[in-house]
Order: structure tokens, then sequence, then C-alpha cells
């Protein structure tokens, strides 16, 4: 089983917020897995971005998914 090590982030644009700040929209690319060969890349999609791409990505932590709580340990925890 591979485990998401990094997820790999572009900024995209810029937008406007409710306050009148300036602020970068992010696209997330691909990401890095750890596989029994060692890190690998793997690229869900490639920027294609008015004025191109700069080549340059961010590499974050993946996020817990909001609202997934995992599976109870032992079947006694489960709620019905």
């Amino acid at each position: 089983m591979s485990k998401k090590l990094y997820e790999i982030t572009i900024v995209s644009g810029k937008y406007i917020n409710k306050d009148g700040q300036e602020k970068s929209r992010y696209q997330t690319i691909d990401s890095v897995i750890e596989t029994k060969n060692g890190p690998m890349l793997k690229l869900d999609n490639i920027p294609l971005l008015d004025g191109g791409w700069n080549g340059w990505a961010y590499m974050n932590t993946p996020k817990p998914k909001e609202g997934y709580q995992g599976l109870p340990k032992d079947e006694d925890d489960i709620p019905f």
C-alpha cells in the first residue's frame, strides 16, 4: 500500500477576497507517494495557464480529509 507524502500545488491565478485583498488561487497538480521502490511522483494534470506556467510548485503535507474519522478499532465501538 502506498502512502501520500506530499501534495504538489501551484499558484494558478489571483482573486480579490471580500475584504478587497488580492490573494493567490492554488491548484493541486500531483502527489508524491511512498512506494516499495522509494518516492514516486504521480502527475494528475499539467498546468496550462495564461502567460505560461513558470515551473515552480509547492510540496505540502497532505491535509486530512474533512468529515472522515476512520473506522472504530474494535467491533464493540460500532455506534449501532
